[in-house]
């Protein structure tokens, strides 16, 4: 069995051949898929595709950092009234991104702080999108740390030492195409990271791995990532999906 931790399977990218796509994913051994959320208009089309795949699907609720704007307690209003009716997995993909625009830093603080506290009360995980901000992420988790807190620090592109400390708060990293670049960095130290703490994510239909970098992503190429760890750890194709499903199931309480 392998999970796919993150994909945006509803994404319009898919719009096309989504239903191939996922059965492609299906062929290749992929039998779950943890769907992040992005914000309220694209909640539509997450419901249709727990719908259509009731046995394969399972939904994150969350605001995504980059979605913070004026609007953000609107958003943050729809969030708490989806986990309050409905049964989720996780809170996410929440966090901080201060790549492209840095104006809405303290909004994205609080949001963030107010999903963790959520997740706490529901007794869910939560998974970090994290980008260009890893200071402002760990000091919130600092703040938050404790036996209540874990989840996923998705798509971990960090130092050894940032991945030591995101570990440290209870949470697995997501690795994905990024595994598989050359200039991806995270491979040269993964094997110094326990797979215990690994979890494997394609954030389809981004960040496809080689040989298909730079083209759209699906979740079928996970296999893909799983063939670079095992040259990383030395495992068998079989014992890594194993252990990073179980590692999966043991954040997502499955």
């Amino acid at each position: 069995m392998i999970t796919d931790t993150h994909t945006h399977l509803y994404s319009s990218q898919f719009n096309e051949d989504q239903k191939e796509m996922i059965q492609r994913a299906k062929d290749a051994g992929v039998s779950r898929f943890f769907i992040p959320a992005i914000d309220a208009s694209h909640t539509k089309s997450m419901l249709k595709l727990e719908e259509d795949f009731p046995l394969d699907v399972y939904l994150m609720m969350g605001l995504h950092p980059t979605s913070v704007k004026e609007n953000y307690l609107e958003e943050l209003a729809h969030v708490k009234e989806w986990i309050d009716k409905k049964k989720f997995y996780a809170l996410g993909e929440i966090g901080i991104d201060l790549f492209w625009d840095t104006t809405f830093l303290k909004q994205q603080q609080e949001a963030f702080r107010t999903q963790i506290k959520w997740a706490k009360e529901k007794k869910l995980p939560i998974v970090i999108h994290c980008r260009a901000a890893f200071e402002a992420i760990f000091e919130i988790l600092e703040a938050e740390k404790g036996a209540d807190l874990r989840g996923i620090f998705h798509c971990f592109t960090g130092t050894k030492e940032q991945a030591l400390k995101a570990i440290s708060y209870n949470m697995k990293l997501g690795i994905g195409g990024v595994a598989t670049f050359k200039n991806g960095k995270i491979n040269t130290f993964l094997k110094e990271i326990d797979l215990q703490h690994i979890v494997l994510e394609t954030d389809a239909p981004y960040l496809a791995p080689v040989p298909y970098r730079g083209k759209r992503n699906e979740s079928a190429f996970i296999t893909n990532v799983i063939d670079t760890l095992v040259d990383i750890y030395g495992l068998s194709f079989e014992e890594i999906s194993a252990i990073t499903t179980q590692n999966s199931k043991d954040v997502f309480n499955i």
